[in-house]
């Protein structure tokens, strides 16, 4: 059986040789662009890819992650953090992109979407070539970049997870976020989306849970949109998140040793091993491409 554990025991260990230079120093060739979806809000998508994104860099890979959810962009509220400059100051400021970045915990970097979004659905196309060699500089800087998008199936949310080579799903047990994530695996599959799929299940009770849950969603994906989703994993119900809520502070740097940082670090595993697999080799350069023709479709229509 697959060790996850001795796994991340024997990352720590190697990235511990490089000095500490977590979130200072790409360590890998390719910059992985993952999106981070759900069927519908509050199932705690944005709790979410904020603890995968400092899972990752305590594992010593640069990470940045774009807000890019534009009625409730909240990444900032839950670090308690106040960002002066969001995107639309690259569009309408003509600052660098990597003048807007705020910090993070542990080395993230945020990118301030919020309002600044609206934007970009009515660029014209030189301030879309503008804002694509703007984000064309993380790849020289990170090794993976994380964008937490809205909920649903609205035009931006598709266009943010189309152009992503990979997307992780959140659902939870309830019936209902379960039929708004099947909607929104159709609506990418009948848009023509090719990203691959992954899930994972939030606040489930136990283990058994969590497959049952996977499993329904995965046959029923096979069978009627002829789509197989990966299973990357669950995270246990826990009354410690609300409490990381609460206080501002991540939970897996808040309660480091509890069920659900661990959940949280054995997704982070599972995500660096597959790296190095050649099918997300050109991940970066085919996000911007893809996002450019969205966006350019759109300025055209």
């Amino acid at each position: 059986m697959y060790d996850q554990a001795e796994r991340l025991r024997q990352i720590l260990k190697t990235n511990e040789n490089s000095n500490r230079q977590t979130s200072t120093r790409k360590i890998t060739d390719n910059t992985r662009v993952i999106a981070v979806s759900s069927g519908k809000g509050g199932v705690g998508k944005t709790n979410f890819t904020i603890n995968l994104a400092i899972s990752l860099s305590k594992l010593g890979y640069t990470v940045a992650v774009i807000d890019a959810d534009i009625g409730l962009a909240n990444i900032d509220v839950l670090l308690g953090l106040l960002p002066k400059e969001n995107i639309s100051s690259v569009l309408n400021k003509n600052k660098n992109i990597l003048e807007i970045m705020t910090d993070g915990p542990d080395g993230v970097k945020i990118i301030a979407g919020g309002s600044g979004l609206y934007d970009i659905l009515s660029l014209n196309a030189e301030n879309l070539n503008y804002l694509i060699s703007q984000l064309s500089q993380l790849e020289q800087l990170f090794d993976f970049v994380l964008i937490d998008t809205g909920a649903g199936i609205s035009e931006v949310v598709m266009s943010f997870v189309s152009a992503a080579d990979e997307a992780i799903l959140i659902t939870t047990p309830e019936p209902t976020s379960l039929t708004d994530v099947y909607a929104l695996i159709k609506a990418l599959r009948i848009r023509g989306s090719s990203c691959k799929l992954r899930l994972v299940v939030n606040r489930v009770e136990n283990q058994r849970e969590a497959i049952d849950v996977f499993e329904k969603l995965f046959i029923a994906s096979k069978k009627f949109l002829n789509t197989s989703i990966e299973n990357l994993g669950y995270i246990m119900n826990s009354k410690l998140v609300v409490e990381a809520v609460k206080n501002q502070n991540p939970f897996i740097n808040l309660y480091p040793n509890s069920s659900i940082s661990k959940n949280i670090n054995s997704i982070a595993v599972k995500i660096i091993g597959s790296t190095n697999n050649n099918e997300n080799k050109n991940s970066f350069t085919n996000f911007l491409n893809k996002f450019k023709d969205f966006f350019s479709k759109n300025d055209s229509e």
